[in-house]
């Protein structure tokens, strides 16, 4: 069993709101002069910089988790993480369909650039990212299990855009295992309002949206291997007492 430094919550330069130095090539270098050992690309609604982040990775030896931050009909952020480049682009081709279609506008959003490996622009989505998807909050965690991945309620403690901000309690019919909270501090009240967290797992990245806020190694995650399909698994299995 290994212990694994990591990140799982990171904005390249495709979301609108990420900088633009924030380049899959320079995610990667910075995750391995942090010393982190798994990181997870996830921007707003896509997974299209995630064949970069993956073809950088191999030179610096550190494992990319291809994902997305989803945004459900509820405008409630969801953190969907993959086993493969291929299920990631899977569900972006899918979440595509099913989002509100508004161009973006990069003077008031911001760009949305998708890199190639050699860390030079390729391309740009011409509809904003940041918009509402045609999925439900309890319909995400379905969906993810379909693709072989994992949904995973993001930054639960943050005043908007999650699911105790949006919604105001945790549904009924809700399944997920693992959530993600901005600071661990603030998990044990969450817990005495809302028990269903006290048999949850709880994970904490930065959120980065610019190359500094990507966290030092101070999160850890116990896993069979290195690899994004036994961080899933890993994420998966019930919460450590």
């Amino acid at each position: 069993m290994l212990s694994l430094s990591y990140d799982l919550h990171i904005h390249s330069c495709l979301s609108p709101c990420g900088d633009n130095e924030s380049t899959p090539c320079n995610i990667v270098g910075m995750a391995y002069v942090k010393g982190l050992d798994v990181i997870a690309v996830t921007d707003h609604n896509s997974a299209k910089n995630c064949p970069a982040a993956v073809e950088a990775a191999k030179e610096f030896g550190i494992t990319v988790v291809c994902g997305m931050e989803l945004t459900t009909a509820e405008e409630v952020h969801v953190l969907c993480l993959l086993p493969s480049l291929e299920k990631a682009l899977e569900l972006d081709e899918y979440v595509q369909k099913r989002l509100i279609k508004i161009k973006n506008d990069p003077k008031i959003f911001g760009e949305q650039l998708i890199m190639n490996s050699a860390d030079e622009v390729s391309g740009s989505v011409e509809n904003l990212l940041i918009n509402a998807a045609d999925i439900s909050f309890c319909e995400t965690f379905e969906l993810l299990e379909g693709f072989g991945g994992i949904a995973i309620p993001a930054h639960i403690d943050k005043s908007a855009n999650s699911l105790l901000s949006n919604l105001g309690f945790i549904p009924p019919d809700s399944s997920f295992k693992t959530v993600e909270v901005h600071r661990r501090s603030l998990f044990p009240d969450l817990c005495q309002t809302h028990g269903y967290l006290s048999s949850c797992r709880v994970i904490s990245n930065s959120d980065a949206h610019y190359l500094g806020d990507i966290n030092e190694p101070e999160n850890f995650l116990h896993a069979e291997e290195n690899s994004a399909e036994a961080v899933i698994e890993a994420l998966k299995k019930p919460c450590e007492k």
